[in-house]
């Protein structure tokens, strides 16, 4: 979630926290691992007490473990195979110019095809104060939220062992300090929600999903009961992207398993599967009541992150996420995630022959489990279900830290794999673009002109609004922020397109073969609005995993600046009048000497409040900053002002 407020935000940020205030108000190693042959077991030092193992179903015959099964290859796609030589000078072009355009430190790419690595190279620098380029067999980087993937492989393979079922509640799995309470609503959360990101949950971040202090992060099961979202509706409904919902899993697992998270990881897919550079577990000193910290030899190769200045690039602090382990920990090479990518497209089986997943697990991450709408883009077992140039359809998942940014996208009929990662916070557009341009590229060229759209401008006038992300908090400070940053504007253009913008920009959208799909005018990706309750209530965005539905009345934008700018108005006025009083003989009686200086103190607060927001709105572009120091003491006053002001 990047904060950046435009200068036009920043007057809006002002004002709607003036309407908000009373609301806003409330705040309150896998120790590098030697090839198998030479891997120490454990020490018991290393590892937590084994937790009760729990059992929701009781199977008569457990499946034999995954790892122990051989499986059936998946066949080598019939598409023409990549040249190395076109591939290699096709990506070198888009890489470099979007690092300078961008800049980007440093970058890496791998690309696998029919089990074999066709293209794996690096970018850039690692580390600049070292001198260290970016190595693709070892620089390690964060995967971010592609670490989510390595959890849904954990839990699918219990569910394949009968131990846990996908139908189940997800409180049957946990220890009863960190089971979910009801919250008022009658369903209770299932595993199945969790995979497909519709447990219903709000969506917090902000002050606790990234720590800059080793000494701050907390054992998983300690976040997550400190840190319980609330459920904003019932599960299974609708799709709102969530860290805390898979952290949650991650959290199952091991307590069925009866082994501490990264070691359960480690175990049974990084060690069997040879991704010996690939961890959950971050560089950091030795504390009891935490997980065991990466080993040294992997620590030197991790990657610095950047934020590019006026001075040029500024390397950041390390971005601690082990309290949320399993929807973000991870890190890794490229030349491992080949690897992995092999892997997943070779339905769960190395290429030593090892299964580390069944075939029917492999089929459920490209099958497509929650879908919202006909037409929008769904979830797979956790993967995301992937729209692709050329009317093909793969899986996948992105993932970002504040200042690293990834890329997995799978083509199984092209029998293709693509990975992309930066290390640098402006990096983004990158790794969202290059998979696609790959495939578009190679392919499935672009035809030169666009179609004209399908419906007309009346009919596109339907769906324009002011629309609010699933995906944010929905109270407190972070709640406001949240209402200010996911919002998306919708509007029709004269020739029936829609135009859609959001805090990542405009993009063009065109009407699709399906009533209230569109496709987007620059790549591959699709949207559709709910054919409920008229067709443009709410509508479903593949970008985010989230949905966006459209604001009622009273909080729309427009209303809103003019209520903030009658408010400022008024108190700019207010103050003039009390030194146009001051220059004329004015007799006041008592009552009236009182209202004027509780209207003059007020008109101060709205001012001051105001001006705070604008001060944190015009800060807010250093993402990290916005993270670690929130709310803030800009923030802070503003809300305190906006209070007071409102009593």
């Amino acid at each position: 979630m990047a904060l950046r407020l435009s200068s036009r935000s920043a007057a809006l940020v002002a004002v709607v926290g003036c309407w908000l205030a009373t609301a806003s108000a409330v705040h309150a190693q896998d120790a590098v691992v030697p090839p198998p042959a030479e891997a120490a077991a454990p020490t018991p030092s290393a590892a937590a007490p084994p937790r009760r193992r729990v059992v929701a179903k009781p199977a008569a015959k457990p499946a034999t473990p995954p790892a122990a099964t051989a499986a059936p290859a998946v066949p080598p796609s019939t598409a023409t195979p990549l040249s190395r030589p076109e591939l290699e000078a096709f990506v070198d072009g888009l890489v470099r110019r979007a690092m300078a355009d961008d800049h980007v430190a440093g970058a890496a790419v791998a690309v696998v095809q029919n089990g074999q690595v066709v293209l794996k190279k690096g970018y850039g620098a690692a580390s600049l104060s070292e001198g260290r380029p970016v190595d693709p067999d070892r620089t390690l980087f964060r995967i971010g939220s592609i670490s989510k993937t390595f959890t849904w492989i954990a839990l699918m393979n219990e569910i394949e062992a009968g131990r846990m079922r996908m139908d189940a509640p997800v409180n049957l799995y946990l220890p009863e300090r960190l089971q979910l309470k009801d919250q008022g609503q009658s369903t209770p959360v299932r595993l199945r929600d969790l995979m497909t990101h519709t447990p219903g949950f709000e969506d917090r971040m902000l002050g606790q999903l990234f720590e800059r202090d080793w000494r701050r992060v907390r054992p998983l099961a300690a976040y997550l009961r400190q840190e319980r979202p609330k459920r904003v509706r019932e599960p299974g409904l609708l799709p709102a992207y969530s860290n805390y919902g898979a952290a949650l899993a991650g959290a199952a697992v091991a307590n069925v398993t009866g082994k501490p998270f990264e070691t359960l990881i480690a175990d049974e897919i990084l060690l069997p599967a040879g991704l010996y550079h690939t961890t959950f577990r971050e560089p950091r000193p030795w504390r009891d009541d935490l997980p065991a910290p990466m080993a040294e030899n992997l620590a030197g190769d991790v990657s610095n992150g950047f934020h590019w200045t006026p001075l040029g690039w500024r390397s950041q602090p390390f971005e601690y996420v082990g309290q949320i382990a399993p929807a973000g920990s991870a890190s890794s090479t490229p030349a491992d995630m080949a690897r992995y990518m092999t892997l997943l497209l070779n339905g769960g089986v190395t290429p030593g022959g090892r299964t580390i997943f069944s075939p029917r697990t492999s089929a459920a991450f490209r099958t497509p489990l929650y879908r919202p709408a006909p037409g929008a883009a769904g979830w797979n077992a956790g993967f995301r279900d992937i729209a692709l140039p050329g009317d093909r359809h793969g899986f996948g998942h992105d993932g970002s830290t504040l200042t690293f940014h990834a890329n997995m996208v799978l083509a199984p009929d092209l029998g293709l794999g693509v990975f992309v990662v930066t290390n640098t916070d402006s990096g983004g557009a990158l790794t969202a673009e290059l998979p696609g341009a790959i495939v578009e590229h190679f392919y499935a060229p672009r035809p030169p002109l666009a179609a004209p759209s399908l419906i007309s401008l009346d009919e596109a006038r339907a769906y324009e609004g002011d629309f609010l992300t699933t995906r944010r908090a929905y109270g407190g400070l972070e709640g406001f922020i949240g209402r200010i940053m996911g919002l998306a504007r919708v509007k029709a253009t004269p020739d029936g397109r829609l135009s859609i913008t959001t805090k990542s920009g405009p993009r063009l959208w065109t009407a699709g073969d399906q009533p209230g799909v569109f496709k987007a005018m620059d790549g591959a990706d699709a949207l559709a609005f709910d054919p409920r309750d008229g067709g443009a209530a709410r509508f479903f965005a593949s970008w985010g995993g989230e949905t966006y539905e459209r604001v009622a009345f009273p909080f729309q934008r427009g209303l809103l600046v003019a209520l903030a700018a009658l408010t400022a108005v008024a108190s700019v006025v207010t103050l003039a009048g009390v030194f146009m009083r001051n220059r004329r003989e004015f007799r006041q009686t008592q009552s009236q000497s009182r209202a004027a200086l509780m209207q003059t103190t007020q008109a101060v607060l709205w001012l001051v409040s105001m001006a705070s927001f604008a001060i944190f709105a015009s800060r807010a572009g250093d993402t990290a900053k916005v993270f670690f120091n929130w709310p803030g003491g800009w923030l802070l006053t503003a809300s305190a002002c906006a209070l007071v002001a409102s009593v």
